[in-house]
């Protein structure tokens, strides 16, 4: 009895194994008809996000599809195809590499990833998988026309770097322009690019490579500090300390203790900083704040000439609206030597007339004009600098109340008060020579008050057109009671001419 018993318990556990086993197998089952269910509608919603161009969405269903399911090298392919669409090149390649080492005779994938290493100017890995892929596709059209613009690709390049131990950088610039179209994702092609324009004086030019080599460094190169120390320090050298700190500032993001970076950024976050200062007073009219600001750049860097200019342009522009003219010419002069800039240009014709060197100023507008024939503030100018010559010939209303051109209308009623007091004919009644000199003071007194605290007649004459001139209208003081305005307009002084 006791072994039946025994040989009935081993037959039952061993019915139970052979269940459990069945029900782990369906299990197994379910769960991957299920994941790949799922993996299947990932990669549908990438495919149709994909044709929509809406690639970071597709990018996020083939991650999910990749996770999924890592032995599907169709799966790779597609992601490697959306990181080529977002220009991620080396992405691509890593995700073409695994598709290959899936699918070895995956003809296509090898086809592509030649054709991106073309783009990327690595020109023996694209010869190799170009003709392996002829090998079994030969008569395949984009892959032979690829093939065949290796060799002269890599010939030009050697060309290029001939021309250049030849400093006929022009000729780089050509040719490696040509390269370009071939590998336009090459690094060293915009790098040499760039140092050509940078040897031709094109630096704006140079500038826009070197964003180009960083963009494309970005998905993996170990040399990415230096080149964006290099932009930083060639946007700084432009004058573009604002653009030159941002850049500074991703160098400090991968090696905060980096041995040329950090230093740099200490530097132009000050010089920066004053030049955000001086530029804020300028737009806030705070003009005396501004050539403070301007002047504290000039005192930090001594080298570098187009912040040098920067700031002298600034305390050229903020000195002539402070009335100090001739502070506003000497820093004028000394940003037009480095840089023969229009605007600056039209600053100094305005300190010129501010000085009453209208020839100057004339001459100065022109040079403008010849800089930029389109800029109306010059052309304006000219014509505002000869009415203002003609003008200085007859009255000067701010000479007459001895008041500068930027004068609020209180400091002008004060200054009329002043003057009027000082020459009231009534104050002559004994002399008559002086008191026909003091009557024709009075009025140019009068006609000053009249034209400076009316906002439209001054306008008319800070333009150049005197509005009280008796060419152009009749005015009560040139006909009739030459007093009649002090007697009509309510004149704070009373008195009684005595005419003989």
């Amino acid at each position: 009895m006791e072994l039946i018993s025994n040989s009935a318990h081993s037959q039952t556990f061993w019915t139970y194994l052979v269940f459990l086993f069945i029900e782990l197998i369906y299990t197994k089952g379910a769960e991957s008809a299920s994941s790949k269910a799922e993996v299947e509608r990932h990669l549908e919603l990438g495919r149709d996000f994909l044709a929509r161009g809406q690639l970071q969405d597709a990018l996020t269903h083939y991650h999910a599809a990749v996770e999924g399911d890592s032995r599907n090298y169709l799966t790779f392919f597609k992601r490697g195809t959306v990181y080529l669409a977002l220009g991620k090149a080396r992405l691509a390649i890593s995700d073409l590499d695994r598709a290959l080492e899936l699918k070895p005779d995956f003809t296509t994938a090898r086809a592509q990833r030649g054709s991106v290493y073309l783009k990327m100017g690595d020109f023996n890995k694209a010869e190799i998988d170009l003709y392996s892929a002829l090998q079994e596709d030969p008569y395949n059209e984009e892959t032979n026309y690829l093939y065949q613009r290796i060799n002269p690709a890599r010939e030009q390049l050697d060309l290029v770097h001939d021309v250049m131990k030849n400093r006929d950088y022009q000729t780089a610039i050509t040719l490696l322009t040509q390269l370009l179209e071939i590998s336009p994702w090459c690094p060293e092609v915009r790098e040499l690019r760039a140092q050509s324009h940078l040897f031709m004086g094109d630096r704006l030019s140079a500038v826009s490579d070197f964003r180009s080599v960083n963009r494309l460094m970005q998905d993996g190169s170990d040399d990415l500090t230096s080149h964006i120390f290099k932009l930083s320090k060639l946007l700084y050298e432009i004058g573009h300390a604002a653009d030159a700190l941002k850049e500074i500032r991703e160098c400090l993001k991968l090696d905060p203790e980096h041995k040329l970076c950090f230093p740099f950024y200490k530097k132009i976050k000050k010089i920066d900083k004053f030049i955000g200062d001086a530029q804020m007073y300028q737009e806030n009219n705070e003009y005396e704040n501004c050539i403070s600001s301007a002047e504290k750049v000039l005192k930090n860097e001594k080298e570098v000439q187009m912040i040098i200019f920067g700031a002298n342009q600034l305390l050229c522009s903020c000195s002539v609206k402070n009335d100090k003219y001739s502070d506003a010419i000497t820093y004028c002069n000394a940003a037009l030597k480095i840089d023969k800039d229009p605007h600056t240009l039209c600053d100094l014709a305005e300190a010129l007339i501010g000085e009453e060197m209208y020839d100057d100023a004339i001459r100065s507008y022109q040079e403008a004009m010849e800089i930029d024939d389109h800029l109306q503030r010059a052309k304006e100018g000219v014509e505002r600098a000869k009415r203002l010559q003609k003008q200085a010939e007859k009255r000067d209303y701010y000479k007459i109340l001895g008041v500068t051109r930027s004068a609020t209308k209180q400091e002008i009623v004060k200054a009329y008060r002043k003057m009027a007091q000082k020459w009231h004919p009534d104050n002559f009644a004994t002399n008559e020579s002086e008191k026909k000199i003091a009557e024709k003071k009075f009025i140019d007194i009068a006609a000053a008050k009249e034209v400076l605290t009316d906002p439209e007649k001054r306008a008319q004459f800070d333009n150049g057109e005197d509005p009280l001139d008796p060419e152009g209208k009749a005015n009560g003081f040139r006909h009739g009671n030459p007093f009649q305005h002090f007697q009509h307009h309510g004149s704070p002084f009373q008195f009684k001419f005595h005419f003989s």
